[in-house]
């Protein structure tokens, strides 16, 4: 009995030393629930190992940063470290680490506003007690991670996400504005927090509710324009592609015309071939005509549903299209799902953008131009492959030289083209790239563990 009335005492009297012990399991959870979140709503996927990690990390910086750091001071070395630590374990942009870092904190400050006046005027009690009287804190913080667990399953159930985020290229003013406007609302999210802790008890419950009304209308207009402006980017994406698309569709009917056209005259050729039996001769027009049957396939695998990221699909029909009006012949073949690319999009585009101009530029001077290009997905090694193959005409050219500074084999190049697909590499542990020549090609394979 007097175990139970000593336990009692201490969860209804001022304890500092037992308020300083539950903030680390609360302080855990929060950080749990923060992860769900921003997780689900910006649909970010990740493994059981990268959570883990996260969770981890960021409860021990926190933990530390509580006990040995004064405040202010931790607190914005807890939000630094979160940065990072989101964008460096779930791999995310940073428009989408800004976004998962400000999410959970617009919601819980939200819950804060709605729920601490409500509370400290049915249990009778001041702001003062709320902080430091354990039993009431383990029931307010209790009640806001419910409806936070509430509010994810919401969004993980109903299939809410924002996943209009994913692999769309927003030009610099719109970043710009969605920055400024991001800053602001943590700006003044920040100031009504302190507001409310510090002079709480002085607000009437009618002002606390139009403050929590008029926070939750400010936030819900700015995710309403935010997404407008991603659905408008992603909008202005799919026309550009839709004017590629269209592009290809051209040369590709022309093309099928032209066969329709000469299907008679080829199938007439055929069969003088065969009616002498000159099978040399006949193989000789077979290539010629696989030649053209390979144009019409590659531009068919020129198509935004098979290459299903916009960003790779306007890069590759426009250097297509480069090297068809140079009369290189490209042969194409896609076995890989550009959607799932375990590479960040920014810096893959970057690097085959380099390695398709040099490819150009190269095969562009022989008198046989052709470049082969070849994305598939070796699962037996958990890697993605990009293989890029061209002819060239400098057969001395120094496959470890072409990476340095400034090295360029042609007039009025930098030569900083693959010196910075170097730098790329060398950010990444899951990146290679082989490079390799024989008579008739120079190849450059790219590979991508996953």
């Amino acid at each position: 009995m007097e175990l139970l009335n000593n336990i009692w005492s201490a969860l209804t009297t001022p304890n500092e030393t037992f308020m300083n012990i539950l903030s680390i399991p609360f302080n855990i959870i929060e950080i749990t629930l923060s992860m769900f979140l921003f997780s689900s709503i910006l649909n970010i996927k990740s493994t059981i190992k990268q959570k883990l990690l996260y969770i981890f990390l960021i409860s021990f910086i926190s933990i530390i940063g509580n006990y040995f750091i004064p405040a202010p001071f931790h607190l914005a070395i807890n939000y630094i470290c979160m940065l990072i630590c989101i964008h460096m374990i779930f791999k995310t942009d940073i428009l989408k680490t800004v976004l998962a870092f400000i999410i959970p904190i617009i919601i819980f400050a939200l819950l804060g506003m709605f729920l601490i006046k409500p509370y400290l005027y049915i249990f009778n009690i001041s702001s003062f007690e709320l902080l430091n009287v354990p039993i009431y804190r383990i029931i307010y913080l209790l009640s806001e991670y419910i409806i936070a667990i509430i509010i994810y399953f919401i969004f993980k159930h109903k299939e809410i996400d924002l996943n209009i985020f994913n692999n769309i290229d927003i030009d610099r003013k719109n970043k710009n504005i969605i920055y400024a406007n991001l800053c602001f609302g943590i700006f003044t999210l920040l100031t009504q927090a302190i507001i409310t802790v510090y002079y709480i008890d002085n607000f009437p419950l009618i002002i606390t509710f139009l403050s929590f009304i008029t926070m939750l209308v400010y936030f819900s207009i700015s995710i309403y324009s935010l997404t407008k402006i991603m659905k408008l980017a992603a909008t202005t994406q799919k026309l550009q592609n839709a004017e590629e698309y269209n592009k290809t569709l051209n040369i590709l009917h022309d093309n099928v015309r032209g066969f329709k056209h000469d299907f008679d005259n080829i199938v007439t050729t055929i069969g003088g071939y065969v009616k002498t039996n000159d099978m040399e001769g006949l193989k000789k027009y077979y290539l010629q005509l696989e030649d053209d049957c390979q144009k019409v396939n590659n531009l068919y695998i020129l198509n935004p549903e098979l290459i299903n990221n916009p960003g790779v699909y306007s890069l590759l029909t426009t250097k297509y299209h480069e090297a068809d009006e140079k009369e290189i012949k490209i042969n194409m073949s896609l076995l890989l799902d550009l959607s799932k690319l375990n590479m960040k999009i920014y810096e893959f585009t970057r690097v085959l953008g380099i390695l398709l101009d040099n490819a150009i530029d190269a095969s562009s001077e022989c008198e046989e131009k052709i470049i082969n290009i070849i994305f598939r997905d070796d699962s037996k090694n958990h890697r993605q492959l990009i293989i890029i193959e061209n002819t060239y005409k400098d057969k001395n050219l120094d496959t470890e030289k072409i990476f340095y500074k400034g090295f360029s084999g042609k007039e009025n190049h930098t030569g900083l083209g693959l010196w910075e697909v170097k730098k790329i590499l060398n950010k990444s542990k899951n990146l290679s790239l082989y490079t390799s020549k024989n008579d008739k090609y120079f190849s450059q394979q790219l590979e991508i563990y996953y």
